[in-house]
């Protein structure tokens, strides 16, 4: 289940990747420059930080054909239909609730500290997002907009290292953090929650 629900987190990632390019107006080699760095930013800097050799993505042709097939089909599709308005915000949580899961899983077995999976499993989650954002010429980046978005991350970081702890089976665990992140994130999308912005102190 993890690696099937690892290959859906980064087709969506690929998915928002050229959606964001749309939006941007760039051209297809833009599409799919964003969709291979919104797939597999967070990863790379995950893999990086634990000193993982060869990085993951540099001997996967099944994932690397995935990303491109994917981001090919979207750009096609987007030649002739429109997407509804908030389908990148839906197609990004997917991708956002799977890869947290699979950066707190990749970190849990590095046997790193408790605090470094919740930091592992949010970089992991929210990295492709910013880059993705950055390139786009988004500033403030979303994860930086008062959204509920790496806040969702660490809730479903949270929940799989506490269910790891209590002994719940990995596929319970997975399907359960995932869902947590993805309706935390989906619920703030649809009821236009956000959180607090930083206030200057007057008096």
């Amino acid at each position: 289940m993890l690696h099937a629900l690892y290959l859906l987190g980064i087709a969506a990632f690929a998915a928002s990747g050229v959606l964001a390019a749309h939006r941007a107006n760039m051209d297809p080699f833009g599409g799919l420059v964003l969709a291979f760095a919104a797939s597999i930013s967070g990863g790379t800097l995950r893999d990086l930080i634990l000193d993982r050799h060869p990085l993951y993505w540099t001997h996967d042709w099944l994932l690397l054909v995935l990303i491109g097939s994917v981001a090919v089909a979207t750009m096609l599709y987007l030649r002739r239909w429109e997407l509804p308005h908030r389908t990148l915000m839906v197609v990004d949580a997917v991708g956002l609730s799977v890869v947290t899961v699979i950066g707190a899983r990749a970190a849990i077995d590095a046997h790193v500290t408790p605090v470094a999976v919740l930091i592992l499993a949010v970089l992991t989650g929210v990295t492709g997002e910013v880059v993705r954002d950055v390139l786009c010429g988004e500033f403030p980046p979303l994860l930086l907009r008062e959204e509920v978005y790496a806040t969702a991350a660490l809730a479903g970081a949270l929940c799989y290292l506490g269910l790891h702890w209590a002994g719940a089976p990995d596929t319970a665990n997975t399907a359960v953090s995932a869902a947590l992140v993805f309706g935390l994130r989906m619920t703030a999308v649809f009821r236009d929650l956000h959180l607090p912005r930083l206030q200057r102190v007057t008096g």
